[in-house]
């Protein structure tokens, strides 16, 4: 299997500075995810039917639930509950739009338009980060199959958004989710203008000239960006597909943590305590982040990632196909089952 990895990154000795700028890439890796989305493409619930003859066929045969096959999301091999392991740590970051946003109602509030999987190796100190495309199709309970999307709002609906999406995603990639962040409200442009902007290297010149009443550009080349331009970098979806928005994303993350390894951000109190707060007013997550023990040990087990960060997108090119189910978009797995997506996430950290 190719993986898309990003450059080394060496690391330092570790000290109680560093480890805390590890932190703040966490951090900040979850600040940043609710801000690419925020102005995303909404997504549509699905109500899947038999009436596309040309598409349902092979569909069926992975999603079909009767009461005749009573299969269930227990008992359905595809779907099974991967075990905790205990020298892997997954953490799954999920950005929604929130109830305060403006096109919350059209476009779902719940709706987990960006989803990405942090994983930590403990005995290799292998870190990646893969990036699940929103209109994966699944099963999300036993009897309804929808966009991958969808999965944290239905938990949400019942009171139990974070433990059910903490299973369905267990399901589908085969690893076992330990930990779930959810960020429904950005404060994106502040917090890259706090840290002073960052810098992106693009390979190629990028253009939207539709998005924005304006033509937006970039030229090749290291580009100084604030946080405005950020955000237009990250937000920019009609020149290109969800799976560049998803490259760019990742890139905006790992130039941000590049960012604050540079800064001394323990001299400057006032400005942690600034981006820290906005961030904890707007997340929600089962991790114990603000526990200061917890935190330090959070950030000793990211700095302790020798090598690289190992980015991977799902798409079309690898591990899904484009299809149309009473006639919305749709991503189904290649192969017509989960196994090349799990496949993918036990390989990643080899």
């Amino acid at each position: 299997m190719n993986f898309q990895q990003a450059d080394f990154n060496e690391l330092s000795k570790p000290t109680r500075k560093r480890y805390i700028s590890v932190l703040f890439f966490v951090f900040l890796a979850i600040g940043l995810i609710y801000g690419f989305t925020r102005f995303g493409i909404g997504a549509n619930e699905i109500e899947v039917s038999s009436d596309d003859e040309t598409l349902w066929g092979k569909v069926s045969n992975l999603f079909t639930v009767s009461s005749e096959r009573n299969i269930t999301l227990d008992n359905d091999p595809d779907y099974s509950i991967p075990k905790p392991e205990k020298d892997r740590w997954d953490i799954l970051i999920l950005g929604i739009r929130g109830e305060d946003d403006e096109n919350a109602e059209e476009a779902g509030a719940m709706l987990t338009d960006t989803i990405m999987i942090l994983s930590y190796e403990k005995t290799s100190q292998k870190t990646s980060l893969v990036s699940i495309p929103r209109d994966l199709f699944v099963r999300i309970t036993n009897d309804k199959t929808d966009k991958i999307n969808s999965a944290y709002e239905i938990g949400a609906l019942n009171n139990g958004g974070i433990s059910f999406a903490k299973k369905i995603f267990s399901r589908i990639t085969g690893i076992y989710i330990d930990n779930v962040i959810v960020l429904d409200f950005s404060s994106f442009k502040q917090i890259i203008d706090d840290l002073g902007g960052i810098d992106v290297e693009l390979d190629k010149p990028f253009m939207e000239k539709q998005q924005w009443g304006y033509e937006f550009n970039l030229p090749a080349g290291i580009n100084h960006l604030d946080g405005p331009t950020t955000l237009y970098y990250a937000r920019s979806r009609f020149s290109t597909s969800d799976f560049d928005r998803a490259q760019r994303q990742q890139k905006i993350i790992l130039a941000v943590k590049d960012k604050i390894s540079e800064l001394s951000l323990l001299s400057d109190p006032i400005k942690t305590l600034s981006i820290l707060k906005t961030i904890h007013n707007n997340i929600e997550t089962d991790l114990k982040l603000w526990d200061a023990g917890s935190l330090l040990d959070l950030a000793k087990e990211f700095n302790n990632s020798g090598d690289k960060i190992r980015r991977y997108l799902i798409t079309t090119e690898n591990l899904v196909y484009e299809g149309h189910i009473n006639n919305l978009y749709v991503l189904l797995p290649q192969g017509d089952n989960l196994q090349g997506i799990k496949n993918l996430f036990q390989e990643i950290l080899q």
